[in-house]
């Protein structure tokens, strides 16, 4: 398995290798929420888009972390979307909340957003999801298309995401760290 992980779970990152083609994913960060038997369900952390999140789903703009936009979270079902939250503290109950990995957990957009004010200290809202079928993406990182790596909560709401990709593997220890200083086109090297 690329990256050293042999187990992919909920929390983790998925950066994508220089082998992986698919436009849908170059060069992005992708945040497992789901991992199952079934498959594995994530949501792309940069790609944001130029919509604010208020001219979509009103109120819940005030709520979001910078920048106030939606992102694209991947090419399924972009009509939907799903809210990843940073629940404050160890103790606070967030209505709506389930919890993915810690304190990150997906925040239900029908809860009133009165009802979440004061108990969350970051939230982002993706339009659409990045989706895997029973050992889809056990194949694509046997075959080198992902870096599976451990996921920190600032990864998820930075306001800057154009060098995520480069700080995430710039983290990681040993030979994948100098993956970070690869170019865009290896053949400008």
């Amino acid at each position: 398995m690329i990256g050293g992980v042999s187990d992919v779970s909920a929390g983790m990152l998925l950066v994508a290798t220089p082998a992986l083609l698919d436009p849908n994913f170059v060069d992005t960060v992708v945040l497992l929420l789901d991992v199952n038997d079934d498959g594995a369900l994530g949501v792309v952390l940069n790609r944001p888009t130029a919509l604010a999140v208020s001219e979509v789903l009103g109120h819940w703009g005030d709520v979001v972390a910078e920048p106030e936009v939606l992102f694209q979270g991947g090419p399924v079902d972009t009509n939907g979307a799903l809210a990843v939250a940073l629940r404050r503290g160890k103790d606070h109950e967030s209505v709506g909340f389930r919890e993915v990995d810690g304190a990150l957990g997906l925040l239900d957009l029908d809860t009133p957003v009165e009802l979440v004010t004061g108990t969350l200290d970051a939230l982002r809202i993706f339009a659409g999801y990045s989706g895997w079928g029973a050992e889809q993406l056990q194949r694509e990182i046997a075959e080198g298309h992902w870096y599976v790596v451990p996921g920190i909560a600032p990864d998820v709401f930075r306001s800057d995401t154009v060098e995520l990709r480069r700080d995430v593997m710039r983290r990681q220890p040993g030979d994948l760290a100098w993956h970070s200083t690869r170019p865009a086109d290896p053949d400008l090297n």
